[in-house]
């Protein structure tokens, strides 16, 4: 058996101990950053001829990670933010190796400097709360499936949680029996944060979990959307519940859907109706499961129903008022004829 190159040692070490362990990402993120590497991977054997088995440090320098990055853009037509994230990903791998492969530490910096491009920033896509309700209302509860997937949607805008967050939810993350009714969602980082649910999504998810015999103790470590397998559903598969829903309610009324919407629309879409209630943005942070209250700004900033709200409150008619000459006479054909 052959010995293992420095990379390989690096990146086992870097994907199996230090980002779990040391800091202590989700499991989502770790394969996100596998990927970018597996990337990079297929990149030195298509256009470098350096097999994975060959592949040492001395391949990662900056010259073969610009070319890297120029590659996925070019042949994998990534955008902007997919080029981001890849060296994101290589940024924290360098990082990782500038306290144990210090003899490459000029190599590391010279890679730490190359720079994420800009990305135009994008408006927020949401709903209106009709637009919410015509969406809810087209699941057919009179079947199994319907009901399932009402009850999927529902909480997921109840709770604005991300998608993946919901596929990892269990029945234990329900707590449901009594007041004040919560469900615990485990989000970025493995931080886990307690979401309030209402009495009507609590009577959704009774019923989905009694129909499903859900109820018993021994069901709290099931997935609680489980896919046709009994596993746990996908966000992939989640995102396609949600996009033939969406096409149903666009044919319905297209004003009220907005032409793009991915599952992290729904989320947008509550956060914007929780803001336009009233509720505090530091709250609404804390539901969203927000690191910095920078992050939830963003939504007040797209809240134009509140810009309008705050002007008209504080508005002041500063210009004087005049007259207008043709109301002094007749009338305006009279004005008209004279003028």
């Amino acid at each position: 058996m052959k010995e293992a190159t420095d990379f390989a040692k690096g990146i086992t070490g870097f994907l199996s101990e230090y980002l779990p362990h040391e800091r202590n990402l989700s499991k989502n993120t770790i394969s996100s950053y596998r990927d970018t590497f597996l990337l990079f991977i297929g990149f030195m054997k298509e256009r470098k001829g350096v097999v994975v088995n060959k592949l040492t440090f001395s391949n990662l320098t900056r010259d073969n990670v610009l070319e890297f990055l120029k590659w996925i853009m070019d042949e994998r037509h990534c955008g902007a933010a997919t080029r981001n994230y890849r060296i994101a990903a290589i940024h924290a791998f360098v990082r990782y190796l500038q306290y144990r492969e210090i003899g490459r530490m000029e190599e590391w910096q010279k890679i730490l400097s190359i720079k994420a491009l800009k990305t135009e920033k994008k408006s927020l896509n949401y709903l209106t709360p009709e637009g919410t309700k015509l969406l809810l209302k087209q699941p057919d509860t009179r079947t199994a499936t319907g009901r399932r997937h009402l009850a999927m949607l529902s909480l997921m805008y109840d709770t604005a949680a991300r998608v993946q967050e919901v596929a990892d939810l269990t029945v234990g993350s329900l707590r449901i029996a009594s007041r004040p009714y919560t469900a615990r969602i485990v989000g970025k980082g493995c931080k886990a944060r307690i979401v309030p649910l209402m009495d009507n999504q609590v009577e959704i998810l009774r019923s989905y979990l009694e129909e499903n015999h859900l109820m018993e103790p021994h069901c709290m470590t099931r997935p609680l959307f489980p896919n046709r397998k009994g596993h746990k559903i996908t966000r992939y598969g989640i995102g396609y519940i949600l996009d033939t829903y969406i096409a149903l309610a666009r044919k319905e009324n297209p004003y009220l859907i907005p032409e793009s919407f991915s599952p992290h629309c729904l989320r947008h879409s509550r956060a914007m109706d929780l803001l336009q209630v009233g509720v505090h943005i530091v709250n609404i942070r804390d539901i969203l499961g927000h690191a910095s209250i920078q992050t939830t700004d963003l939504y007040a900033r797209a809240d134009s129903m509140a810009k309008r709200e705050a002007l008209e409150k504080a508005y002041e008619n500063m210009a004087p008022k005049t007259d207008r000459e043709w109301e002094k006479d007749k009338g305006l054909l009279d004005w008209l004829k004279d003028l």
